[in-house]
């Protein structure tokens, strides 16, 4: 325990990011509520503004329901170039910090600053001058929790967003999870929480009071993860090498489709998508999962995994196409496709570029 107590982890989050990336390049849009994504009927709240976010827009939310919320919600098309342009400009600067970075998305990152490089007092002190050299060189703000694990870092960044920091120290990272509910908790979905909830668990002192066996029992190998971190542990180190697992992307159609081809011309396109970032990551998948979301909401998925990795776009076409035909007939309208490859590992030669036909039978 002293080894893990004896680290000092920063968690780094920029504030609506993308939002604030548009704000920021626009000065007629700074203080006005701001969302990034699509304004159609069909669309979908990519980002939220804090000055959208009063309104209860929130990323995830349908566009129809923002508007509603927040009649005056102005709507920027996304442009993911920028962002990762802006974003490498900010791990640049955590990289005079330390090495030991791992990002998490292009606005979030943990930072291991336990070597201390820059000589500063404090991992505060060296949170304070990064959130500092962010603003002055980006013209953005971020907030930073500090702690000595990742868990308590994360849970930290959240308590003075945005363009603030807090810390959690050695020896008060269990009192503080004790009085916090379990929907906070990094890890906790809003699936995992609601059956939380049901068996009496609602903070992280009721968390506390189950034995390993109770949530081994009740949520599988995440049990020990569970009764972990609801004593404020997480041996988990700063990993700058974690490798992406998966690859995917979806889209929601302009209409409720039931024509075949029409679906299977979008699960094309969203394949395409996947298989040009596999391309510029120079890495091969082994399974192949295909999303439905339909007129009703209700979600069907349907996936393969194969012995060889699937080794052109041409093949990651084909089985997508045979999955979604798995969930055919499709007269119920088909609202999103999507398309994931995941079990990744780098392209290597000499890695067929089709498999056995027989592998294909779904």
């Amino acid at each position: 325990m002293a080894v893990v107590a004896s680290r000092k982890i920063i968690h780094v989050d920029m504030d609506a990011f993308f939002a604030s990336v548009e704000q920021r390049d626009d000065p007629a849009l700074r203080g006005r509520p701001v969302a990034v994504g699509h304004a159609a009927s069909r669309g979908v709240v990519a980002a939220a503004s804090y000055e959208a976010r009063r309104f209860g827009v929130r990323s995830a939310m349908p566009s129809s329901t923002a508007l509603r919320n927040c009649p005056e919600l102005i709507f920027m098309p996304p442009r993911f170039e920028v962002y990762r342009a802006v974003s490498a400009q900010i791990h640049a600067i955590f990289a005079d910090y330390t090495r030991l970075i791992e990002p998490l998305s292009l606005d979030e990152a943990y930072l291991d600053v336990t070597a201390n490089v820059r000589g500063l007092p404090t991992a505060s002190a060296t949170a304070e001058e990064i959130r500092a050299r962010i603003l002055e060189e980006t013209g953005l703000t971020a907030s930073a929790g500090i702690s000595y694990n990742k868990f308590l870092a994360k849970l930290a960044s959240d308590q003075r967003k945005p363009n603030g920091q807090f810390v959690i120290a050695p020896g008060r990272g269990e009192a503080f999870v004790e009085g916090l509910p379990v929907k906070r908790f990094h890890g906790v979905g809003p699936v995992t929480a609601a059956k939380m909830n049901r068996l009496g668990i609602e903070t992280g002192a009721d968390l506390k009071r189950q034995s390993l066996a109770f949530l081994q029992h009740h949520f599988g190998k995440s049990g020990a993860w569970y009764y972990g971190v609801a004593r404020g542990e997480d041996p988990r180190p700063v990993n700058p090498d974690r490798e992406r697992r998966s690859s995917g992307s979806e889209t929601t159609f302009a209409s409720d489709l039931i024509d075949p081809a029409a679906i299977e011309a979008g699960v094309d396109r969203m394949a395409d998508e996947v298989w040009a970032w596999c391309e510029k990551a120079g890495a091969l998948g082994r399974t192949v999962t295909v999303k439905v979301k339909w007129a009703n909401f209700q979600q069907s998925t349907r996936g393969r995994s194969f012995k060889e990795p699937v080794a052109s776009k041409a093949r990651l076409r084909e089985i997508a196409r045979l999955l979604v035909r798995s969930l055919y007939p499709p007269t119920r309208g088909v609202r999103l496709v999507g398309v994931t490859l995941s079990n990744l590992e780098k392209a290597s030669p000499g890695i067929p570029a089709s498999t056995p036909a027989g592998e294909l039978a779904l």
